[in-house]
């Protein structure tokens, strides 16, 4: 069985936080999920996670996910490290597991690359295998120590390194894998006799070296996958890589970004061929958008549906589903629960929420339209307001085909216009309009003489 450990229960004290250090997202998800997600995409058939500071929040953020959770225990005596959090999955390894140990602040790892890790170690029928990275500024980073025949021999941290130690450039990412039994059994030997006085992982390779074990190393092509972040400068660094990452791939697929250092687009959005982004676009959560969209400007999308063929011009939508051939904007909003036709124009200040409204019908400017079904080719003027709250509760209000709405018109629910029903302008609808009818609600207009100059204003 393949076995992940993943190792979440850092403090991360560099994050200056309240929140746990692997719930900080990017991407728009949590940094332990992609390390998670590439686990599992590798083989792994059972994933443990270690929680330890602030692990009501990462264990709450997991209950729903296919892992094993085991808390790591935290006060005074406790030996720490990287060894002491391992220990606390054990008892979910079988000697026969090939188990991958990797690190919940490590987002960027690939599935490739630990597929790629765990059959090097299996083909080299290794004990243990060190996942290593050459870097050109190797500071911070336990540097790998080879024998004369290029085995390895052990890792040293850096503050336990000597400066000849120091000047070697192959450093450990972090991630390992093992065989379940010789890890346990190296695991027993585990020392604090550190600059940390800490439980070290990186100590098992020296263990199974000196017990005679196979120990191998396997490079990294890129060493930013084994990118750790302890700081928000590290999480702002590891967000730009994703971000490029995530763009990059959307364009092999065919969408043109005019800008893509300025476009945010989340790891779970998908997006159709020949669709054009321009500048400023931020789109997130489990947004899709279709063929041939263009989306200018400030544009934010979360949650949505987006057919083909759709403009949207600086418009906020949230958790609503937009139809084929339809134009949006500048400066709309859909709130959530909104459902727009086919060949629908939502335009200028145009709100809606809860709402569907039919195909062909146009909102042109300056209207709300909330908890309502709006039929197809229905025109709603300038100015109409969806009267949808009186205070304590929610109303529904619903205009059939091919109505129309004057400008000005409000419609107080619950109300209903039924099919060809006009409404003229600057009325006041409380009760049902039927088919065809035209309803006007109006003062007689009163015409009074002389007022300005009784307010003083008109020249003598």
């Amino acid at each position: 069985m393949n076995v992940s450990i993943v190792l979440a229960a850092g403090e991360g004290t560099r994050m200056k936080s309240k929140q746990a250090k692997v719930l900080h997202k990017i991407g728009g998800k949590p940094i332990i999920d992609y390390v998670i997600k590439s686990a599992k995409l590798a083989g792994s058939d059972k994933t443990i996670v270690v929680t330890g500071h602030r692990h009501d929040l990462v264990d709450a953020h997991l209950k729903d996910q296919d892992v094993v959770i085991k808390e790591q225990p935290i006060g005074d005596g406790q030996p720490y490290g990287t060894g002491f959090a391992v220990m606390q999955g054990l008892s979910e390894v079988n000697k026969e597991d090939t188990v991958t140990i990797l690190t919940g602040d490590t987002p960027l790892i690939s599935e490739e690359t630990l597929k790629s890790l765990i059959c090097y170690h299996k083909k080299g029928n290794y004990d243990a295998c060190v996942l290593t990275a050459n870097l050109k500024n190797p500071f911070g980073y336990g540097r790998i120590i080879r024998k004369e025949n290029s085995s390895i021999e052990k890792i040293v941290e850096e503050k336990d390194a000597d400066d000849k130690e120091k000047a070697v450039q192959e450093v450990n990412s972090g991630i390992f894998t093992f065989n379940g039994g010789a890890l346990k059994e190296a695991l027993k030997h585990l020392e604090s006799d550190n600059a940390q006085g800490e439980l070290y992982l990186t100590d098992a390779i020296k263990i199974l070296n000196e017990q005679g074990k196979k120990v191998g190393a396997y490079i990294l092509k890129d060493s930013r996958e084994m990118l750790g972040i302890n700081s928000r400068v590290q999480l702002s660094h590891v967000e730009t890589i994703l971000r490029q990452r995530i763009n990059e791939k959307h364009m092999e697929n065919g969408v043109t970004f005019l800008n893509p250092e300025t476009t945010i687009v989340e790891a779970d959005v998908e997006i159709g061929p020949d669709t054009v982004i321009y500048p400023g676009v931020i789109l997130q959560g489990k947004t899709r958008i279709g063929q041939a969209c263009t989306l200018y400007g400030t544009t934010r999308i979360v949650d949505s549906q987006i057919g083909d063929h759709v403009v949207v011009d600086n418009v906020l939508i949230e958790e609503s589903v937009v139809e084929d051939h339809t134009k949006l904007g500048p400066y709309a909003h859909l709130r959530p629960k909104s459902h727009i036709g086919k060949h629908v124009k939502i335009g200028n200040f145009v709100e809606v929420k809860n709402a569907s409204l039919g195909e062909g019908t146009k909102a042109g400017h300056l209207a709300y339209i909330g908890d309502a079904k709006v039929g197809e080719d229905v025109n709603i003027g300038c100015g109409s307001i969806f009267v949808n709250y009186n205070g304590k509760e929610k109303f529904h209000t619903e205009v059939g085909d091919h109505a129309f709405i004057g400008s000005n018109a409000n419609l107080v629910a619950p109300v209903q216009v039924e099919d060809y029903g006009y409404i003229a302008a600057g009325s006041t609808i409380t009760k049902k309009v039927g088919k065809g009818q035209l309803s006007i609600e109006r003062d007689k207009q009163k015409n009074i003489d002389g007022w300005a100059e009784r307010l003083g204003l008109e020249d003598k």
